[in-house]
């Protein structure tokens, strides 16, 4: 059979070269070898359908799952932080109301087999000041209530309203003496500390090593006093002719029975004043009686 060289255009019937895919004549396109349309060449649309590959279905990556992950974080944080923040302002109130106590000047409380007792009174013209308190007093009853312990003591401290006038019962030489103070808020308290330090006259000097005063009792009584190790050369004490050895009782009328008390009397001395100090001085040889002195002492200014 001999090859087709020619085919017939199915629309204006003229004779083209088989190699042709339009006509010539009416620009038909020509239905040969070369994509002609005639039937059966081409799958039906039944078939072309069936072989078309379904759509995948887009997937979320790794890094979306993440930043989906941190929003859902954040969102549930903001609203936590929203439902505890009235919470934690409420307990903050609280927790400051709670802390409010009383104050009457003193450096704190240690407990004895007695009662509390404090070593120094630490703000000059305080309750405890004004009070007539000194170190070493044993503080048995505050307000009507025993005292045993520092706990105690610091409880009541904090159940007093402040500006609250209270009875206290104290010992001091092993005799039961009583007296009042009005409790003062601590802003009071630091104000009048202020004050103190800074008022114009500046400090006084005694002269003696603040380090090597202790404590002691009075040979053959139930006093205490304050035994002075060293006395400085050429300074107010020794200029007066105060000696090492010497236990201080009063300073300027005022009972020293700590070393700390004498520390603050000497502190609160106005400079170049005179001040009249009551010691008791140990007899020189074994069994010599004491000797209790009132010696005058003129301050000097650091």
């Amino acid at each position: 059979m001999s090859q087709v060289t020619e085919t017939v255009c199915s629309n204006c019937h003229s004779t083209m070269p088989a190699e042709l895919r339009f006509c010539r004549n009416c620009g038909f396109r020509l239905t040969g070898n070369m994509g002609g349309y005639t039937e059966g060449q081409y799958p039906s649309t039944a078939v072309a359908d069936s072989t078309i590959a379904p759509k995948k279905k887009r997937r979320i990556s790794g890094m979306s799952w993440i930043f989906v992950g941190l929003l859902v974080f954040f969102v549930c944080a903001a609203a936590f932080t929203a439902l505890i923040a009235p919470l934690r302002k409420t307990a903050n109130i609280v927790q400051r109301t709670s802390v409010v106590k009383s104050y009457i000047g003193v450096d704190g409380f240690d407990t004895t087999d007695q009662g509390v007792i404090f070593n120094a009174v630490t703000t000059p013209g305080g309750p405890a000041d004004q009070a007539g308190l000194v170190g070493g007093d044993l503080i048995v009853t505050f307000d009507g209530q025993p005292v045993h312990n520092e706990d105690q003591i610091e409880e009541l401290m904090t159940k007093t309203p402040i500006g609250k006038t209270v009875d206290i019962e104290y010992l001091r030489d092993g005799q039961k003496k009583t007296t009042k103070l009005t409790t003062i808020s601590m802003e009071e308290n630091r104000r009048l500390s202020r004050e103190f330090e800074r008022r114009p006259e500046g400090r006084a000097h005694f002269g003696y090593e603040e380090g090597d005063a202790e404590r002691v009792q009075v040979p053959g009584t139930n006093l205490y006093g304050v035994k002075l190790g060293t006395v400085l050369r050429s300074r107010p004490a020794d200029l007066a002719g105060v000696k090492e050895g010497d236990i201080v009782t009063a300073f300027d009328g005022i009972p020293i029975r700590t070393s700390d008390e004498l520390l603050m009397r000497v502190r609160r001395a106005l400079p170049y004043s005179t001040v009249t100090l009551s010691i008791v001085r140990p007899g020189e040889g074994e069994g010599a009686p004491v000797q209790k002195l009132e010696i005058p002492v003129k301050m000097g200014k650091q």
